[in-house]
């Protein structure tokens, strides 16, 4: 998604707060995102639910972990470690009244829980408890995690209050460390933003402009509203302009692009306190996440969604981070909870339909591309995405239909638009169609005549129908070149060298392209076929044996089943005029 990096500096303390997470929060149990499962029958001790709860954290079955957490923290409800867990667990699952919940009795048994008293200080903020976040930073130790976000909660709570002199004070240590200044920086622009200085708020967003993270999207957003909203039209324009450069083919802009061409101004991004927080959080997850935390970025996610629940850059990393941990209808209840108003909404509900996809409910998911290209006749993307959802599962004729009408509305293609032919290429070969796909490849490898999945495919393609045999070769060859590493590639030459009869060739090619993909049914039926021409028949039935543990398609096994039983005909393969012939 397209979001302000994280900040690159601050990933060593980032690091550490992974570690005071608990080692099995893998993902998250019941709440609004997930489901507890009724079959699920807790057992009658602690040992037992416990155990069993930590067996189906790691098997990813998280409404049966959730029930058997709850049921043993219910034998024994002080146990800190136990309550850690419940708390992370509902915090991750976005549950977070009972995470809050959770905290408070963390704090009770262990004053000094780091996860837990930030929670609680999130939960006091959200409700305009600014006294109380104070007074329970102030006895926040300085380590770790806390280092900089004990001066962010100190410094929105004092804003909460309409001391800006004072938030800004707080934030002081931030900007006294080369790691933190630029969170300092964005941090300060926000407390001046919301304190109604701008002209502060603007130095402190052109800091950050210069800073190692540069023009972010979030920065653009954040200093183009400002902008917009001082009556500074033209210094918005070039902000917007400057990003767009960079990000030709971006779209998040255009709803600001269009409110500068209307004359029209904005409502401010940040409209309270809790807001400027999360937007905190918003980087400290964004850091946790490069880093591969992915459980401690969804924590500190779903702490900033609680203090901002419309935060549709959050709630887009959010659900990417239930995506990467399989979690896709979970992640769905989170995009679909973003304002259609939203820049992200649209992007948001392509992702939607890919993951219905994932979850075999494809029908479904071209359902609502379907509908999405009938609100924007003049777009594109839904009906590429179609096309690509309908290939993966091998309906050629139904991608090739919606690849068209994806191309009716690009008009004339331009080198940008290579993988789409491509694409449609593959689905036209499939179904048959062959002079309209030899058309898209070719018109592919004229924009882009170094690209070996093109080389391949149309180097193959006519190997297989027996034209341009020296200059498939050529062309297949160089593809290995760019691609030498690439199994199905590798195994397309050594199957071209099989066909002009180099079965010597073939062997070799065939050999490398099983060490690279050895789980490719293909290659390794390929690689029998090649052993069988130059006699190691051993070697070739022990590949077909193998072709058969490797999941081949149906259409496939009764053909390795012959090869066991007969071998190869004499002629079967050799095309006339190979060298083999």
């Amino acid at each position: 998604m397209p979001a302000r990096p994280p900040i690159r500096t601050l990933l060593p303390l980032l690091m550490l707060a992974a570690a005071l997470l608990p080692a099995a929060c893998v993902t998250a149990p019941p709440g609004p995102m997930d489901k507890v499962a009724p079959e699920v029958q807790v057992g009658h001790s602690l040992a037992g639910n416990f155990l069993a709860g930590r067996h189906a954290q790691a098997a990813r079955d998280m409404d049966a972990a959730a029930a058997f957490i709850s049921a043993a923290l219910e034998k024994d409800p002080d146990r800190d470690d136990l309550v850690r867990r419940a708390m992370v667990l509902y915090a991750a699952g976005g549950h977070m009244e009972t995470a809050v919940a959770m905290a408070r009795r963390l704090t009770a048994l262990n004053p000094d829980a780091p996860i837990a008293n930030i929670m609680v200080a999130v939960d006091d903020m959200r409700a305009g408890r600014n006294a109380e976040v104070r007074a329970r930073v102030a006895k926040m130790s300085g380590r770790g995690i806390n280092a900089f976000l004990s001066p962010m909660l100190m410094a929105w709570a004092h804003a909460g209050d309409g001391d800006v002199a004072a938030a800004l004070k707080a934030l002081d240590p931030l900007g006294s460390r080369d790691g933190t200044r630029a969170l300092y920086a964005i941090q300060a622009a926000l407390v001046n933003d919301l304190g109604g200085r701008p002209a502060e708020a603007e130095a402190a967003y052109r800091k950050a402009e210069t800073g190692p993270v540069g023009l972010s999207y979030r920065l653009v957003t954040l200093l183009g509203n400002l902008l917009e909203r001082e009556g500074k039209p033209d210094a918005a324009r070039a902000v917007y302009t400057k990003y767009l450069a960079e990000h030709a083919d971006s779209t998040l802009l255009a709803q600001a692009m269009g409110r500068l061409d209307s004359g029209q101004s904005p409502a401010p991004i940040l409209t309270a306190a809790a807001d400027g927080m999360a937007e905190g959080l918003f980087d400290i997850a964004g850091s946790l996440r490069q880093q591969r935390a992915r459980e401690s970025a969804l924590i500190f996610g779903r702490m900033a969604l609680h203090l901002r629940p419309d935060f549709p850059t959050m709630q887009m990393l959010v659900a990417e981070l239930l995506e990467s941990d399989d979690r896709l209808e979970a992640a769905n209840l989170v995009m679909e909870g973003i304002d259609p108003l939203s820049p992200f909404s649209w992007t948001a509900r392509m992702r939607v339909a890919r993951n219905l996809d994932s979850l075999d409910r494809t029908d479904e998911a071209i359902a609502r591309l379907e509908a999405m290209a009938g609100e924007r006749p003049d777009t594109s993307e839904p009906l590429v995405e179609m096309g690509d959802l309908l290939r993966g599962h091998d309906r050629w004729k139904e991608a090739v239909t919606a690849y068209d009408r994806a191309f009716a509305r690009i008009g004339e293609p331009s080198k940008r638009h290579w993988s789409l032919l491509y694409a449609r290429g593959m689905s036209l070969e499939r179904s048959k169609q062959w002079p309209r796909a030899e058309q898209d490849f070719l018109k592919a490898l004229e924009f882009e005549p170094e690209q070996p999945l093109i080389l391949n495919y149309l180097g193959y393609s006519w190997i297989e129908k027996g034209k341009n045999l020296d200059q498939a070769q050529e062309m297949i060859r160089k593809a290995v070149s760019l691609r030498p590493n690439d199994g199905y590639i590798v195994d397309s030459l050594g199957w071209v060298l099989y066909q002009l009869g180099d079965w010597d060739g073939a062997v070799r090619e065939l050999e490398r392209a099983v060490e690279l993909r050895p789980e490719d049914p293909v290659i390794n039926d390929h690689l029998g076929d090649a052993y069988w021409r130059v006699g190691r028949q051993n070697e070739a039935r022990f590949q077909w044996r193998r072709v058969l543990t490797l999941e081949p398609e149906p259409d496939q096994v009764g053909k390795v089943k012959a090869k066991l039983d007969q071998g190869l005909a004499k002629d079967d393969g050799v095309r006339p005029g190979g060298a083999g012939s």
